[in-house]
């Protein structure tokens, strides 16, 4: 299997490393991507309810469940802060499966590394990403979830641009976030839709979900993908 080949544990937990064995793209200066026409929503917290108040809404294990997570699949966890969604993805896809944790926050990225060690999940493994670039191995995932986060992003054209080169062929992104503007912390369905379109990723599915305000939305990768400067930005 092309990257994310091994998982081992570094350091007093502090961080757990990832092979990477597969080609990355090319690649692009940030400055080549288009900036949203919208407002994005500061980083106020790296979590965004109690785990005890999301498990009784059942959140997770619909979410899961609407993205055919399964044994021995690889997942990528895209902004995992406390890690609610990667101990669920990490019983979910056993001990064949593989989940790849990331955040953009190092003092987040660290706790995380410690809960993981500490719950000994040992098919999980933790990474600091950039703003711009989850730094996910090309062709390894069969899903990438981005959970309540991407409302957050800061160029979500560089950001996407470089997170489909991780997918496996007929793999999906997924995407969990409230129905209502990004200055509100959340995201419009039809928005997120154009976004991703932008860089060649079409909708799938979506649906509302446990909460009532929140939607699941996924994409596959169903055009190649533009040159960053032939993407153009969506407007609200």
């Amino acid at each position: 299997m092309q990257g994310f080949e091994k998982l081992s544990r570094i350091g007093l937990g502090l961080a757990l490393t990832v092979g990477l064995t597969a080609c990355r793209a090319e690649p692009q200066a940030a400055d080549q991507f288009p900036k949203p026409h919208r407002p994005v929503a500061p980083i106020v917290s790296d979590s965004f309810s109690t785990e005890d108040a999301r498990d009784r809404l059942g959140e997770a294990e619909q979410v899961m469940d609407l993205a055919g997570i399964s044994d021995g699949m690889w997942v990528a966890d895209i902004g995992a802060g406390e890690g609610y969604y990667t101990v669920r993805l990490a019983r979910a896809v056993g001990a064949k499966g593989r989940v790849l944790a990331e955040d953009i926050v190092p003092d987040t990225r660290d706790r995380l590394a410690m809960r993981v060690q500490r719950e000994n999940l040992d098919n999980v493994a933790v990474r600091l990403g950039k703003a711009d670039d989850a730094m996910l191995p090309a062709r390894s995932f069969d899903r990438i979830l981005m959970v309540h986060m991407y409302h957050e992003v800061e160029s979500p054209y560089a950001l996407l641009w470089r997170v489909r080169d991780g997918l496996k062929p007929g793999g999906e992104i997924v995407v969990v976030d409230a129905d209502r503007p990004t200055s509100r912390h959340g995201m419009p369905p039809g928005l997120l839709a154009c976004e991703f379109k932008a860089v060649g990723l079409d909708l799938v599915r979506i649906q509302r979900i446990a909460d009532g305000t929140s939607y699941f939305a996924s994409f596959k990768a169903a055009r190649p993908r533009p040159a960053p400067a032939d993407i153009r930005s969506c407007k609200p």
